[in-house]
């Protein structure tokens, strides 16, 4: 069953628009929600989430919309960002107190669980935490509740390797009972190379791909060698042609590798080269 359903989703601002966004993320997966700064990914864990209201189309969570039952439908989501979101005056005892008065389904037990793995001291005021602090007091407080959907904004900006690996470890975790997803937008590909089952890749407001994981990277080859050697017919088919000090980098759909000749060397690239390349071909 799907839990999330995207369809037909659009918001216009003056500066720019998003246009016409469709997904579904089944139960039990992790979408990577991927782009350039400014392409809209942000705008769309924000009509998700409810912070913004859409011009068009329509978002459910487990069958219900927002619109339908506000509560029930924002009860099941668990919001992360890459900016803290509690008052830094507060301590824990405070954001303990706000989520029991908060969410039905708060779990104080579940909550100072993660307080002690994570060493989280209790007296210390929130604007004395690290920037790692901050971000597992907050998947802290969304772990703790009965959520359904976690939408994560670039939440793992600035951690160190072995936080983000736990926060990975995490994230596969939340997701195993099969009753659970997670759409999460990160520049740190390399991230979801080991986690996500989909890629939805938008660029300048628009669908440039969407995909499994595994089918999308064999969907393409990297293919490197001189200029001169390409042909007019195989030149065609090159996306996002990149030239470099040994001649050029470029993608080419898999299902095109018979117009190589021996004069390439090819490879799968992983999801942050077909990136790059679809950004700098500008399709």
């Amino acid at each position: 069953m799907e839990l999330l359903e995207v369809k037909n989703l659009s918001k216009h601002y003056k500066a720019f628009d998003l246009q016409n966004i469709n997904f579904t993320l089944p139960k039990g997966y992790i979408m990577g929600y991927v782009g350039p700064n400014g392409s809209g990914k942000s705008t769309t864990l924000n009509l998700i989430t409810n912070i913004c209201k859409s011009s068009e189309g329509e978002i459910r969570i487990n069958g219900i919309s927002c619109e339908e039952d506000a509560v029930a439908y924002k009860e099941q989501i668990g919001y992360i960002g890459d900016e803290f979101y509690f008052p830094d005056t507060f301590k824990v005892k405070n954001i303990r107190r706000v989520l029991k008065n908060f969410y039905p389904t708060f779990s104080e037990e579940k909550f100072d669980g993660y307080l002690n793995k994570w060493k989280l001291p209790e007296k210390k005021p929130i604007k004395d935490f690290s920037r790692g602090m901050k971000v597992m007091l907050m998947f802290a407080s969304v772990l703790s509740r009965d959520t359904k959907l976690l939408v994560l904004d670039e939440a793992t900006n600035g951690l160190d390797p072995v936080m983000r690996t736990e926060i990975l470890e995490l994230l596969q975790e939340y997701v195993m009972d099969g009753e659970r997803s997670v759409i999460f937008s990160t520049h740190i590909l390399s991230d979801l190379e080991q986690i996500a089952d989909y890629i939805y890749f938008i660029h300048q407001g628009r669908t440039v791909l969407y995909d499994a994981k595994d089918e999308l990277i064999e969907n393409y080859l990297l293919i490197k060698g001189e200029r001169s050697a390409v042909s007019g017919e195989l030149k065609k088919e090159l996306i996002g042609v990149i030239d470099n000090a040994y001649g050029f980098e470029a993608l080419l759909p898999s299902d095109k590798a018979g117009l190589l000749g021996s004069d390439f060397h090819y490879e799968k690239p992983n999801i942050d080269q077909i990136v790059v390349h679809y950004i700098k071909d500008g399709r």
